[in-house]
């Protein structure tokens, strides 16, 4: 099953900016992921930033279903969910735009997204729409992404890359 971890300022700033009422966004962010767990019943984990509060160790707390941490004081949520991302592997599907932890999630295996990307499931989802993932591209499977000059890639130049199709298969779950 995929446990989905989401970078929730990255995920907020994505929507509607990081300013005004912080406290507002978060629990309409934590609402809507609320629903979507209901619906699609996959865990889901949101990491904001606490590294500027008086928290000596990571704080948690489950809202609506989901889990929400509050990295400690001195540590980034981005540290929070390279480790997460780490420790849970091939099982996680990150939802940041920060593409230092992307990568970090990719070198544990997991898969990440971009939070637009999530944001256009998500909405989706609380729409009631049934789309699959690569309807949503207008693709195929194994449509070319770009066509490869002539010798720089040997078999089949019109297929997806081995890691390209394992993550549109993880998302396809979605």
């Amino acid at each position: 099953m995929i446990h989905v971890l989401i970078d929730g300022y990255n995920f907020i700033g994505r929507q509607k900016g990081l300013r005004g009422d912080l406290e507002a966004k978060r629990k309409k962010l934590l609402a809507d992921l609320s629903r979507y767990h209901q619906v699609k019943g996959y865990p889901i984990t949101v990491v904001f930033d606490g590294w500027r509060s008086d928290w000596e160790l990571e704080h948690e707390e489950r809202v609506g279903g989901i889990s929400v941490i509050f990295s400690r004081k001195g540590e980034q949520a981005d540290d929070v969910i390279a480790r997460l991302a780490q420790d849970m592997g091939n099982a996680c599907l990150v939802v940041t735009s920060d593409r230092e932890v992307q990568k970090a999630a990719r070198a544990g295996g997991g898969t990440a997204i971009f939070s637009g990307e999530f944001e256009d499931r998500l909405r989706a989802t609380m729409a009631g729409e049934v789309v699959s993932w690569s309807a949503d591209k207008g693709e195929e499977e194994d449509a070319p992404m770009y066509r490869p000059q002539f010798g720089v890639k040997k078999g089949n130049p019109f297929r997806r890359s081995k890691s390209e199709r394992k993550r549109i298969s993880k998302l396809r779950k979605l």
